[in-house]
């Protein structure tokens, strides 16, 4: 079982997911208005918390437990079928309500449509975390690669053929449709026999803690969403939800990634904990080697980057960009060590931390709300550094890690990529009057980052670079 591989391969299938969010970002919010994503917002606060808890934590478990049997796979098969139609009668049985409270009715409509998602979803949970749990991530990669590339197809053509907001709810669905028919296609496994309430009583310490900390977690990253829609309305959400998507790209496409394909190799080491923390600190390493420089370049020429990808009407992102990309580099670091606890089996300490961070975060939002959406993304900021802070300390020493070997492991794409960043800002702002047009300045800017950030690696960093350049090349890296 290789990192290295399994990494690789789910960067594939991240491949798919960016190529989905970019047709999001330049196809259709060039056809749909900031009142449509607003509303799809409003839609996923609940169906993001559903996808969330949906197995309440049993795939996790599965890959994680040392010993696995036929009984136990089959046991949590039916649990989540069952989960799956009570998610979906809950969404239903609730739209009304969620309609009132966002103030837009329109919102029953599109939650009884998405509910249909979760008995689809939830079917082929336990085959999906098998192929995980074995590396089967090359498998996977060619369902997500399918399954997004002929769901975004299909949505921008219903946005130009006049749905609206319905293009992206029907996305949604046919994402859930086409990877679940795949991966019950891809996977041997086929339940049979009576499901075992013994088996499900085992499962119960790992995956209580891990539902509170989904619960949890889930609430405090929705509670910017729900505290804006409430008191700033649709449009502003709209604003606000196209920054926090930016904001999102390291977290879902390179930290999820790397967590993902670690999680299966970390829990058949979770005896191992030396070996465990070399690899979590060559991960936080490579980590920001990737998404430092991002966040920096998207912060730098944040104004033309709006202004090219989603067209003027825009532009208020921009603001909310300048807090959101230093958000959105501190949570590819800390979100990385939910790995390290699930490993382990150390749920319970996962659950009470993200307690931590969940309070540290509501009281942000609440001192925020009263600059705007501007000023939650200023307050979402400062929260992120406390909890990310305070998550890798305690992650770190699980795995016999200092805080000084974090900080070491992190500290040269990030001082490297603040140089880069003052440099752009600088060209920027002394050549705005000189640039034809806006795209011919992002593409040189983005440019000159990238050269001056991988220079300045190789000539001050050269062996790391080289490392980083193989372990991504490398045909049969271990």
């Amino acid at each position: 079982m290789s990192s290295v591989s399994n990494a690789k391969w789910v960067a594939v299938s991240q491949i798919a997911r960016i190529f989905s969010q970019l047709a999001n970002i330049f196809v259709l919010a060039r056809i749909l208005p900031p009142s449509d994503y607003g509303l799809m917002a409003m839609a996923t606060v609940v169906t993001n918390f559903a996808l969330l808890v949906r197995d309440l934590g049993t795939s996790a478990a599965i890959i994680q437990k040392e010993e696995l049997g036929h009984d136990t796979i089959n046991t949590v098969f039916w649990f989540n079928i069952i989960i799956g139609f009570t998610i979906a009668g809950l969404i239903c049985a609730g739209a009304p309500l969620i309609a009132e409270y966002f103030k837009h009715d329109e919102l029953i409509n599109i939650m009884l449509v998405l509910a249909v998602v979760f008995p689809i979803t939830c079917s082929t949970i336990t085959h999906q975390a098998i192929l995980e749990r074995e590396s089967k991530f090359k498998k996977l990669a060619f369902i997500e690669l399918i399954a997004s590339t002929v769901a975004m197809v299909i949505a921008v053509i219903a946005a130009l053929s006049g749905l609206g907001v319905y293009s992206l709810v029907l996305q949604a669905i046919l994402l859930a449709l086409f990877s679940s028919l795949q991966i019950w296609m891809a996977s041997d496994w086929r339940p049979r026999g009576k499901p075992s309430l013994k088996e499900l009583k085992e499962l119960l310490p790992f995956t209580g803690h891990m539902t509170g900390f989904q619960l949890i977690t889930y609430f405090f990253r929705n509670a910017d969403s729900l505290i804006i829609g409430r008191f700033l309305g649709a449009a502003s959400l709209g604003i606000y939800s196209m920054a926090y998507r930016i904001m999102l790209l390291p977290v879902q496409n390179i930290t999820w990634a790397a967590s993902r394909a670690l999680f299966p190799v970390m829990s058949r080491q979770q005896n191992a904990l030396d070996e465990m923390g070399k690899l979590y600190l060559q991960t936080l390493g490579f980590i920001s080697f990737l998404t430092a420089p991002l966040m920096a370049g998207i912060f730098s020429v944040r104004e033309v980057f709006v202004e090219v990808a989603f067209g003027h009407q825009w532009l208020p992102v921009a603001g909310v960009l300048a807090w959101l990309t230093a958000v959105g580099f501190m949570q590819s670091i800390s979100s990385t060590s939910g790995t390290i606890f699930m490993a382990q089996g150390k749920t319970r300490i996962l659950m009470w931390v993200s307690l931590f961070n969940a309070a540290i975060h509501l009281l942000a939002f609440g001192i925020g709300i009263q600059g705007g959406v501007n000023g939650v993304a200023q307050w979402y900021f400062y929260a992120s550094v406390i909890s990310g802070i305070v998550t890798l300390k305690i992650a770190g020493n699980l795995v016999h890690c200092s805080g000084v070997q974090i900080l070491n492991a992190c500290l040269r794409p990030m001082l490297i990529a603040g140089v880069m960043c003052l440099l752009i800002r600088t060209v920027y702002a002394y050549s705005i009057s000189m640039w034809w047009n806006n795209i011919a300045a992002l593409v040189c800017l983005a440019i000159l980052g990238m050269v001056f950030y991988f220079l300045t690696y190789y000539l001050f960093f050269r062996q790391t670079l080289l490392n980083y350049l193989t372990k991504l090349f490398k045909r049969n890296a271990a």
